[in-house]
């Protein structure tokens, strides 16, 4: 077959929606992805129901209970077909917030496949070693994948020299910082893929800027990516 098919991933921190989710509804909506990587979406009580509303507001779907996962989910539209899901847990000390990484394999409208990861790394810098160290070894040899979510590092944070070093994966987007959101200062937020995976020119979003911090205290990320078809 040869060529390429493009699927945008976008990525986004939702602060466990105490901020004002219909606004982040909204946002999602312009973006308008095949595949949202969500962090920080509620955990606990009424979740579940929580987690289906606002995935509904955005016109996605879920790819599976969210249970277990550390508030980390991968929502899918209507134009992708969910070919397996898993959340995972990530170890803690308590009373520390739990975290987790969630995994999607999707097939696109083509027939080809592609593994989405949400991920939302700790506080600590030595855990998040650990935690980015326990993900790649899950993931050893799936391609093609993204890798996104809240890193809680730049680029000169051990795990993230861990995820694009060890791990293979390079750098897909965004350009620039995603938090806080009323005025970004650091890229928090990231895409990262693996080599099969072009980045492709992606269409501008046009977002008010008082709308972002309303929404939430990061900024979503997205990115466009060529996905090599089946030879």
């Amino acid at each position: 077959m040869g060529g390429a098919t493009t699927v945008r991933v976008a990525t986004y921190n939702t602060r466990d929606f105490l901020d004002d989710h219909r606004l982040a509804a909204r946002i999602v909506r312009a973006v308008d992805p095949d595949v949202l990587c969500l962090q920080e979406v509620p955990r606990r009580l009424g979740a579940p129901l929580r987690l289906r509303r606002f995935a509904a507001a955005c016109g996605l779907r879920r790819c599976g209970p969210h249970r277990g996962s550390g508030g980390t989910t991968v929502l899918l539209s209507p134009r992708v077909t969910l070919v397996a899901g898993s959340h995972h847990r990530l170890p803690v000390r308590w009373p520390d917030r739990t975290r987790g990484w969630a995994r999607a394999r999707v097939r696109l409208a083509d027939g080809t496949e592609l593994t989405a990861v949400s991920v939302h790394l700790g506080l600590k810098a030595p855990e998040r070693v650990r935690h980015a160290r326990s993900v790649l070894a899950a993931l050893d040899g799936t391609a093609p994948l993204v890798l996104a979510g809240d890193l809680n590092e730049g680029e000169d944070g051990d795990a993230f020299r861990l995820l694009t070093g060890a791990g293979g994966l390079r750098v897909a987007g965004p350009a620039g910082p995603t938090y806080p959101a009323r005025a970004p200062r650091r890229r928090l937020d990231v895409l990262l893929a693996s080599p099969d995976l072009v980045p492709a020119p992606t269409r501008a979003v046009s977002v008010p800027e008082g709308v972002w911090a309303r929404a939430s205290d990061h900024r979503a990320a997205w990115v466009d990516l060529e996905v090599p078809r089946p030879r």
